[in-house]
């Protein structure tokens, strides 16, 4: 290994804290590294390599899948003419219960990631899965601080060994291990991929704390955030890396668990029970083929997605009145001090 070039992309910092693990040991070993977050490249490609040049991608799973921003990085980098040897690192959602540490699930990240790696000619020596702290705060509460520190450190000793491996010219296929479970969620990670983000891009908004500093918006890694009547305005480009989430200061943004439960509630008491009643002569709506069902999802997801757009957009406006923002505030569980929060720093 001549040089080693990372590339990585973080929301709340447990990817980036990864590669600067690597980093770290790479630059024990005098060999030259370059860090590059994707997020602030100009065009997120990289030249042409050079020869015994290796190239490290390191990013968080969302919905069993690297982010939008990290698979099209991937897929615009340029062909390797050398054989360059590659390796992936993912993180995962770690957790804790009791002494025992619990993995996350990788789905298609490292699977496609790889694919595109090797149909470019790259040689992947690595792939690896490092369960850093769970942080999708927007789904489940933040886990305990000293419960965050447990599994960062112990993160930090397997990222070390893993960088050592790699950077002494062994290989690591970890990720192997878990190639079944990854298989089999793959579908899931297309559906949130096609589906599930843009939903949670529209579940974000800020409370009455905000005092319109737009830190999030000037922070925003890819740039989803704008501002709309003085407010904070979540487009669909969002990915829910939740860093705006993390590091505002006034904690002011939140997630409005009780407007998109009560909206997707409301389109399928309505909308699609309507739907419904209008095929159920054509077509047996109670036991349907696979076909049928799967052209039901496409069609309710549409229908969704759709009114989710026009309610997020009548929440935003409407939501400046008074007992409109603390409806949405009370049903936010974001809001609650048990929920918590945390942020790795740098």
């Amino acid at each position: 290994m001549n040089s080693l070039s990372i590339y990585y992309f973080s929301g709340t910092g447990n990817a980036r804290r990864v590669a600067k693990w690597i980093e770290q040991k790479a630059n024990e070993r005098n060999i030259p590294t370059s860090n590059n977050d994707i997020a602030a490249l100009e065009q997120r490609t990289i030249p042409p390599l050079a020869e015994g040049q290796t190239v490290g991608i390191v990013g968080p799973t969302h919905g069993f899948n690297f982010p939008p921003i990290l698979v099209y990085f991937i897929f615009r980098l340029p062909r390797s003419s050398h054989k360059n040897h590659a390796f992936l690192v993912n993180t995962r959602a770690g957790l804790k219960l009791g002494k025992n540490f619990l993995p996350g699930a990788s789905g298609a990240a490292l699977l496609l990631a790889a694919l595109v790696l090797v149909l470019k000619g790259y040689k992947v020596v690595g792939m690896r899965s490092i369960d850093l702290p769970s942080n999708w705060i927007s789904l489940h509460p933040g886990l305990k601080e000293k419960v965050v520190v447990s599994i960062t450190e112990r993160c930090q000793r397997i990222t070390y060994q893993l960088a050592d491996t790699l950077l002494s010219g062994k290989r690591c296929y970890r990720a192997f291990r878990d190639i079944v479970q990854d298989l089999l969620l793959t579908p899931i990670s297309l559906l949130y991929f096609i589906m599930g983000r843009f939903i949670i891009a529209k579940s974000f908004y800020s409370s009455s704390a905000c005092d319109s500093c737009n830190l999030c918006i000037k922070t925003c890694p890819i740039k989803a955030i704008k501002e709309v009547n003085g407010q904070p305005f979540w487009s669909y480009r969002c990915e829910s890396c939740m860093r705006c989430m993390n590091t505002c200061p006034k904690k002011a943004i939140q997630t409005a668990h009780g407007f998109i439960f009560g909206a997707i509630y409301a389109i399928y008491a309505t909308i699609i029970a309507f739907l419904y009643h209008l095929l159920a002569p054509y077509v047996d709506v109670t036991n349907p083929s696979l076909v049928v069902s799967f052209l039901m999802f496409m069609v309710e997801s549409a229908i969704v997605l759709l009114l989710l757009i026009v309610g997020y957009r009548v929440m935003h406006y409407i939501k400046r009145a008074s007992i409109v923002k603390q409806l949405l505030e009370y049903t936010s569980l974001t809001r609650y001090h048990f929920w918590r929060r945390y942020y790795l720093k740098k």
